[in-house]
């Protein structure tokens, strides 16, 4: 590397501390826009005349839009750069939260799409970023801003059905949001070191065509797919599916809200974790068994273990989704392969997981039971744990000298 781009690189750089307040920042937003619409869904059905198919599709563009947009991050970072890239998906969020306040089927499928749009192209970026900037401590941070996306998600589920009580009804809880979104934006303007025009374009290293032909990077992907199709059920319907066990609105709104504040504790702790061992295979087969066994208690369990549920429910989902973004990490040898197998892991990864809430609300629909929907359920867990038993190795993507893709083993 050049001392001129050696320069341009340093410059970007920013202190740890503000770094690290940033991505909380960040982390905060990446959730509420998800778990705010999920207590309201029965006062929206009633007030817009959606169907419950409607309803579904609500829940589910988000998730498709996770997809289909993660894998703009890489090409838009490129031509952007990865800060102004992030600061356009934020500006996207806000735009997307304000719009759901129009409150008619319209504006609100349009507003939930720019979200999914705005939220995708994000997340996709933070794994790079933090691997760039803080590389030798990038598993830990990821586990950091991914106990802030919990926070935001439990903020967002408990929140929801005091705000609409309180100020006039749904549409104000769902667009308050993007004042939060405009505060993360503000700060990252002001705080992160915009790039100028590099002299020098860094080396490739490796294309999404040699990524895709690697099973180490498929491993990964339908991973993430399967642990997020989880928690975008549980995002979008659990409070439903209480509902239908004969819990009120507002206490499935907390029950919600208090297994996403749970998953702050795990999120924070399993890359801690993951560095007792050579893999990851303990730590996540571990944290699947308490997936399992959260959503039996809370679906088809007795009544009274339904707070074990809950807590079983969040430590296995928050510690789940923090090592399947810290394998992001810790499977690529440098930050531009973090931010490939980023934009693929979670491209493809989210496109599978919005499977999940679509097939829960046609299940709903047609009135299959809890006890068929748990049924679904564990059978994604069991995805999970396949891939999670190969994902988990400790091995890791890198190039040689001339730039080829290849997998090395670390015994």
């Amino acid at each position: 590397m050049s001392s001129l781009h050696a320069s341009t690189a340093s410059e970007r750089r920013l202190h740890p501390a503000a770094f690290f307040f940033l991505m909380i920042l960040v982390g905060l937003n990446l959730r509420p826009a998800l778990s705010s619409l999920a207590p309201l869904l029965p006062r929206v059905e009633a007030q817009t005349d959606l169907t419950v198919a409607g309803i579904g599709a609500l829940t589910t563009l988000p998730v498709l839009c996770l997809g289909l947009f993660a894998p703009l991050a890489p090409w838009l970072s490129r031509r952007l750069g990865p800060e102004r890239t992030l600061s356009l998906a934020l500006l996207v969020l806000a735009l997307g939260l304000g719009l759901r306040g129009l409150a008619t089927p319209a504006w609100l499928f349009a507003g939930t799409l720019l979200v999914g749009a705005g939220i995708g192209v994000a997340g996709s970026l933070l794994p790079a970023l933090v691997k760039r900037e803080l590389p030798r401590g990038a598993d830990l941070m990821t586990g950091v801003y991914t106990m802030a996306l919990c926070l935001g998600g439990a903020l967002g589920a408990g929140l929801s059905i005091p705000m609409a009580d309180a100020f006039g009804g749904w549409p104000f809880a769902l667009v308050a949001w993007a004042g939060l979104a405009l505060a993360a934006l503000i700060a990252w303007l002001v705080l992160m070191p915009q790039p100028g025009s590099p002299a020098v374009r860094p080396a490739p290293t490796g294309n999404t065509r040699a990524l895709l032909r690697q099973p180490l990077a498929w491993q990964v992907m339908i991973l993430m797919g399967s642990q997020s199709s989880l928690a975008y059920i549980v995002f979008g319907w659990l409070p439903t599916l209480l509902i239908e066990r004969g819990y009120d609105d507002a206490e499935a709104g907390w029950m919600m809200a208090a297994s996403v504040m749970v998953q702050l504790i795990s999120a924070l702790v399993a890359p801690w974790l993951a560095r007792l061992g050579r893999d990851q295979r303990p730590a996540l087969l571990l944290l699947l068994l308490m997936v399992a066994s959260g959503l039996t208690l809370l679906l088809i369990g007795p009544e009274p273990w339904r707070w074990v549920g809950i807590a079983l429910l969040g430590l296995g989902q928050g510690g789940s989704f923090s090592l399947a973004l810290t394998l992001i990490v810790l499977r690529t040898a440098d930050s531009r392969l973090a931010g490939k197998l980023s934009g693929l892991a979670q491209g493809g990864g989210y496109t599978l997981a919005a499977l999940g809430p679509l097939a829960v609300g046609m299940m709903l629909e047609f009135d299959l039971g809890l006890l068929a929907i748990n049924l679904v359920l564990l059978s994604i867990v069991m995805v999970a744990v396949v891939f999670a038993l190969l994902a988990g190795r400790n091995r890791r993507l890198e190039t040689d000298d001339e730039g080829r893709l290849l997998i090395r083993d670390y015994r």
